[in-house]
């Protein structure tokens, strides 16, 4: 007899231990077309958090749904497992930092197979495994040879006490994130990855992504940074021979110049420092701010005035004060930069700090120029010219021409004095660091031959297992014996390279690895990139927007133009999912108190904390991301111990759209549960009523049995079409209803047995409804279809298909306009409200692309005939 209680403690091992005997979830059929399914790969710190639930449930979600629509699903996971989290814990533990990776990885690993995931663990791989960094060493080399590679001077950020290379994320308010040492800014020998040569591919591109958010898409732009612009020389007063070359984007303010300022590495500031000891000191405070765009620009804006003028390319008798100033990057432009300040107001802050004025150059349309005082914000919009000569009247486009063609036609030192050009902000990718847990990089030092490629048979580099970590600086510096090597083409003595790669390096080509992860020749088959790729849905945090969507873009190229195949872009739909929240907690000390800690009432003073042990009331806080230093975090273990797997993938699918924070709450894991045990006891009650399997549909259906078949399909539409658009939340609030359906429905039965149709009804809706709730709580669905009759699995069993004539007739299209102008049509029920034809229209991706951001001013609808949103 079947329990009247859903027990998941029993079957969701059953099922899960079915699903592996069987490799259920194994890709390779060719004779099905492909989808490639991918969430970013976790790091392996120990324990999966609630984040990874949300993440990783989504992905399944459309794996499973996808595999039930036909497809050979390639849905993989792996490991991003170098980085500096491993040294520190075999700094504090003394442990291997393998030893404390691969135990990480089988905790975490046990976790994700008991959130019942749909993955290939046939294909995972871990990317501190040599079988795999091999073929990063051996892509390394490739790039050398394609000439993708460059060793050269940089600027970087120098930790004195760790001896280490810091990213700029690693430098906070200037010292060290680890060490807290005053960071240095080097200039050290390193190695890049040429990423700028593809920077106009890598920003046309992005044009094709139209299955990726705007805003990522917008902040790859907005790194990338192109712009056009000129070249100007200022030449140096008194100097016969000296000048300065500035890029601006904007030569139409140069009658607005109140000053030139330096990189404080420019070579005309290197040169004024070496007499001058103040201006030496200056420039080496401005190492200590850190190589970061964003440091640089929020540090105090600084300069030193270097007694150094220029003169001005339109008047040989104004000249111009050069500063050294904390503000301008050397590796960005020329290193110099006149300023504006009327029209920037980095340049008006600075000219504010030094007294050096600021005159307005274009005025707005309208504005007499008589009025126009710029003291504490400058003016950066469009107008026209003013106080600017032969400009005068001009607007900004017209005069930017007519500079460019004045200075290209103008001579200094028998050159022109401009020249057009087009800069990106991107920059070439420094990938060494001084760590051991990394990828080594796949180069010996000889004397006399230079640099040298390791040679392809002698691949991998393997790193060395005893290292120590007892003083600081890079272990394979210290170690030694490792670094020691015969140089493969003199045979004298040389050394190693111990620089490892930048861990991003890692992340940058797995989805390629796992199309064909047991390639000992290859990073894989040009055949398998080619069925694979690209990454038909890749999902994410958004904080992955820029570095690690980007270089996946650029190495997706460098792997097909060294010749290994594959496609330019990987990742053909890209989703970045929200944050799972939750409340603070915090006593009266000002302790932070997990909740676990705590009980809960509800009166009418409202809703109140408790310690459970001292029974001391606790302040509720905001609203925040989990996080241990708040010690507001939840335990996946916890939830899934004592509600189950599907349980916690329902509430993290259905409680928020899927783009959006989900906040976490104990009433809501609750509902959730609720729900799993309805639908157990739901698909009793429908077999209880339903035709056998296979039955036979009867020749006519009355009203009863027509509503409920009418209902099934409605459902079966709305669902895929919810979760194509990855609309889990809304999916599930549409099978919620058809729960409510098939429940009045029940409760109307009079009679037992039903009537022939009304029993074939209840079938097709039994099934139906275990199908649709499948691929978000499979465990509970595998029982349902189990005890529904079926011999089959549920993971196995076909996407039900709705019957347009069963469906159309309470569906209605509607036009959905955005400023007047028709961008998309929408399929809604037609008696659905508006709050739901609001959401629908809000959500299609041609709407918000021609929505460009902006918010909405009004939503206007012309019930069952169209809809039109102003913005």
């Amino acid at each position: 007899m079947r329990p009247e209680r859903y027990d998941f403690a029993a079957a969701e091992p059953k099922w899960r231990k079915i699903w592996d005997e069987r490799q259920v979830f194994t890709s390779g059929d060719t004779t099905k077309p492909k989808y490639y399914v991918l969430e970013m790969f976790p790091y392996p710190s120990g324990r999966i958090h609630v984040g990874h639930v949300r993440n990783y449930s989504m992905g399944d979600v459309i794996a499973r749904y996808k595999r039930a629509k036909g497809f050979d699903v390639l849905h993989p996971m792996g490991w991003d497992a170098f980085g500096l989290p491993a040294e520190n814990a075999a700094q504090q533990s003394g442990s291997h930092p393998a030893t404390w990776t691969y135990a990480n990885i089988a905790s975490m690993r046990t976790q994700l197979k008991s959130m019942g995931l749909s993955l290939d663990w046939s294909r995972e791989i871990a990317t501190c495994d040599p079988a795999y960094y091999k073929h990063q060493q051996k892509l390394f080399l490739d790039f050398l040879a394609g000439g993708l590679v460059d060793r050269k001077q940089s600027k970087v950020n120098w930790d004195p006490v760790d001896m280490t290379v810091l990213a700029n994320e690693q430098v906070v308010d200037g010292r060290g994130w680890r060490s807290g040492a005053l960071v240095e800014q080097r200039e050290l020998t390193q190695w890049f990855l040429r990423i700028g040569k593809y920077a106009d591919d890598l920003l046309t591109s992005l044009d094709t992504l139209d299955r990726w958010p705007e805003k990522v898409r917008l902040m790859q732009r907005n790194w990338i940074g192109r712009s056009e612009g000129l070249l100007a020389r200022f030449a140096i007063a008194g100097d016969p021979t000296g000048e300065i070359e500035v890029f601006t984007t904007r030569p139409d303010t140069l009658f607005g110049a109140k000053f030139v300022a330096l990189a404080p590495d420019h070579p005309v500031a290197r040169a004024a420092a070496s007499s001058d000891p103040a201006l030496a000191a200056f420039a080496e405070e401005c190492r200590h701010i850190g190589t970061s765009v964003a440091a640089i620009e929020t540090a105090e804006k600084k300069g030193y005035d270097t007694g150094l003028r220029v003169v001005h390319p339109f008047d040989p008798s104004w000249t111009l004060p050069v500063y050294v100033a904390n503000f301008i990057l050397m590796d960005y432009g020329t290193g110099a930069i006149f300023g504006c300040p009327a029209h920037d107001q980095r340049d008006l802050d600075f000219a504010n700090a030094y007294g050096l004025g600021a005159t307005p150059v274009v005025c707005p349309e309208g504005v007499d120029p008589a009025t126009l005082i710029v003291s504490e914000t400058a003016f950066d919009g469009e107008g026209r010219l003013v106080n600017s000569r032969f400009l005068d009247g001009l607007t900004v486009a017209e005069a930017k021409e007519e500079v460019a063609k004045r200075l290209e036609t103008a001579q200094l030192h028998g050159r022109p004095q401009g020249e057009r050009k087009i800069n990106y902000k991107l920059r070439d990718w420094g990938i060494s660091r001084q760590r051991y847990w990394g990828c080594p990089i796949p180069i010996i030092h000889c004397p006399d031959c230079g640099v040298v490629p390791v040679p392809n048979a002698d691949l991998p580099v393997k790193l060395p297992e005893d290292v120590t970590f007892d003083r600081p600086g890079n272990p394979l510096d210290h170690h030694p014996t490792w670094k020691n090597v015969a140089c493969p083409k003199c045979g004298a003595a040389a050394r190693r390279e111990t620089d490892t790669m930048d861990t991003f390096v890692d992340s940058s080509w797995y989805y390629a690895r796992f199309t064909d992860p047991h390639n000992e020749s290859a990073p894989a088959a040009p055949e398998q990139l080619a069925r694979w790729l690209p990454v038909d849905q890749y999902i994410g945090g958004i904080e992955h927007a820029i570095l690690h969507l980007l270089y996946s873009r650029f190495f997706s190229r460098a792997i097909r133009d060294t010749g290994h195949g594959g496609v330019g872009e990987p990742f053909a739909g890209l989703f970045t999912q929200g944050m799972v929240v939750h409340e603070t907690y915090r006593a009266a000390s000002g302790k932070w108190i997990a909740p676990s800690e705590l009980r809960f009432e509800t009166s009418d003073k409202g809703r109140r904390a408790f310690l459970i042990e001292e029974g001391e009331e606790v302040a509720i806080g905001a609203i925040e991301k989990m996080s241990k230093s708040k010690r507001n975090t939840v335990d996946p273990d916890d939830i899934i111990a004592s509600y189950g797997a599907d349980t916690a993938r329902l509430f993290v699918l259905s409680d928020s759209p899927p783009d959006r924070d989900v906040v976490w709450t104990e009433e809501g894991v609750q509902g959730a549960w609720r729900f799993v045990q309805r639908v157990y006891r739901l698909a009793g009650e429908l077999a209880n009523a339903a035709a056998p399997v296979g039955a036979s549909a009867p020749a006519e259906f009355g009203a009863a049995a027509l509503d409920v078949r009418k209902a099934t399909h409605r459902t079966i539409a709305a669902v895929g079409d919810n979760i194509e658009r990855l609309r889990f939340n809304t999916a599930i609030a549409r099978i919620r209803e058809y729960a409510n359906e098939l429940t009045a429905a029940l409760d109307k039965v009079e009679t037992v047995p039903v009537s022939a149709d009304l029993a074939f009804a209840f079938r097709e809706a039994a099934d139906v409804f275990v199908q649709l709730i499948a691929p978000m709580t499979p465990h509970v669905a595998e029982e349902c279809w189990s005890d529904l009759g079926h011999s089959e699995i549920v993971s196995l069993a076909p996407w039900p298909e709705a019957d347009p004539t069963l469906v159309a007739q309470d569906m209605i299209s509607l036009p959905v306009q955005v400023n007047g102008k028709k961008r998309a049509e929408i399929l809604v029920a037609h008696d659905a409200d508006e709050a739901t034809i609001r959401e629908e229209a809000l959500t299609q991706e041609a709407v918000l692309r021609a929505m460009e951001g902006k918010p909405l001013k009004k939503f206007i609808l012309v019930p069952k005939r169209i809809v039109n949103v102003v913005v």
